[in-house]
């Protein structure tokens, strides 16, 4: 069991962390749009808004293809509406290439994403302490608050954090290498199992692998807690708005 519960941390922050993040991004495009009545201006808006996040998550796509050797095309940071309603905040364009390569350069926003948030959420915000205060009483939970929010520069870390960790997901593009990755790795692993090698993957890649399941659990709830912090604020003055104004956004 002690193999298997990071990823089912994992599994059990994953749900709460889509909520919040998608409830938090609809109720902050409507107050920005209850604001300034004007579509465009609400959706340059947001982009400024998360534009740290978008920056290192476009930059690590970039890096990753040139690292990798794959050729880069257009790079945009610029918000466009999609078809299906969708706001695309940035891009980067990259040379067709094998689903091995493209899966690794899907997959940098979460991982240069993850590193940042769990520095900051445990180094620079020293986040422990409130679950500390939390799981063990070992601190009242208004001097843990106390502690994390004097700190210098808590602010400036608080808003990185946050906007770096609600955009670090990897889009339906990014995650079009995915499935092909994940099926050859299985059948990689069906045959190691078949030829014996299950206890030495047991003793030997079962634990690091669940120390990696853990570590990103750990990113993901910080996540949470970060649009948490903001998402029932937020929520208020849409409803707040929406009484001044007479007004609703769908």
């Amino acid at each position: 069991m002690s193999n298997v519960d990071g990823l089912m941390w994992l599994l059990l922050i994953l749900g709460p962390f889509f909520f919040v993040q998608r409830r938090f991004h609809r109720e902050t495009q409507a107050v920005l749009l209850l604001i300034t009545r004007h579509h465009e201006i609400s959706l340059a808006l947001f982009s400024l808004l998360f534009f740290p996040g978008v920056l290192l998550h476009e930059l690590s796509h970039y890096v990753t293809a040139r690292i990798l050797g794959v050729r880069t095309g257009r790079f945009s940071l610029l918000p466009t509406p999609m078809p299906d309603g969708r706001l695309r905040l940035g891009f980067v364009e990259t040379a067709p290439v094998d689903f091995v390569r493209d899966a690794f350069i899907g997959a940098a926003p979460l991982l240069s994403g993850g590193l940042f948030v769990a520095y900051a959420g445990l180094q620079r915000l020293k986040l422990p302490l409130l679950w500390d205060s939390l799981a063990n009483g070992s601190l009242p939970l208004k001097d843990a608050l106390a502690a994390i929010s004097g700190q210098a520069d808590f602010w400036l870390w608080f808003y990185l954090a946050f906007t770096v960790s609600s955009m670090m997901l990897p889009s339906a593009s990014d995650r079009r290498a995915w499935l092909p990755l994940t099926l050859a790795v299985v059948m990689l692993i069906g045959m190691a199992l078949l030829g014996g090698a299950g206890p030495w993957m047991m003793r030997n890649l079962a634990p690091t692998l669940n120390q990696a399941m853990q570590a990103i659990a750990v990113t993901f709830g910080i996540s949470v807690f970060l649009h948490l912090a903001l998402l029932l604020p937020v929520w208020a003055a849409r409803k707040l708005l929406n009484r001044i104004t007479g007004l609703e956004v769908a």
